[in-house]
């Protein structure tokens, strides 16, 4: 089952790589990590997406306390979270399939970025299942790159 666990540190040098380096150890492999700065420039999030067992979380989740640059750590439900990730597609085009790939950006309502006379890419912003659904919808036409950033997470209501 994956879990999500959003992880506020110091915003150092280093800090990534010991909180990376607690789930390699334990050899957890992770399947989504992405990092940035807060509203406080001292201190960043790290959300980090595991596919392992309850006990496992709970485990790793102790370990990360007792990391010294570790301010704060929640465990997100999916249930009262807002997930997104963004891409960028970069998909091959003819004159001929252009209109049809388009079609399928706008119903998306994902953006073009550029465009050459063999390709377009597009942004997308969504959940998982959007992004996986548009890329399904794309791949006959022939992707040519696919970037994304991993899942960013922010518990739903007031912070706490």
């Amino acid at each position: 089952m994956n879990h999500i666990i959003s992880v506020l540190v110091e915003n150092k040098s280093g800090v990534l790589a010991k909180v990376s380096g607690l789930f390699s150890r334990r050899g957890f492999n992770i399947e989504s990590l992405a990092v940035g700065p807060t509203e406080d420039e001292k201190i960043a999030r790290i959300t980090i997406v595991v596919n392992t067992d309850e006990d496992s979380v709970e485990q790793v989740t102790k370990q990360l306390h007792k990391l010294i640059n570790v301010l704060k750590i929640q465990k997100l439900d999916p249930a009262y979270s807002v997930q997104r990730e963004l891409v960028l597609v970069k998909v091959n085009t003819e004159n001929k399939n252009r209109a049809e790939i388009l079609e399928i950006a706008n119903i998306f309502r994902a953006s073009v970025v550029d465009v050459t006379k063999n390709s377009i890419m597009f942004e997308l912003t969504g959940a998982n299942t959007k992004i996986s659904a548009f890329e399904d919808l794309l791949k006959p036409y022939g992707i040519l790159e696919f970037v994304s950033t991993g899942m960013i997470a922010c518990g739903r209501g007031k912070k706490s």
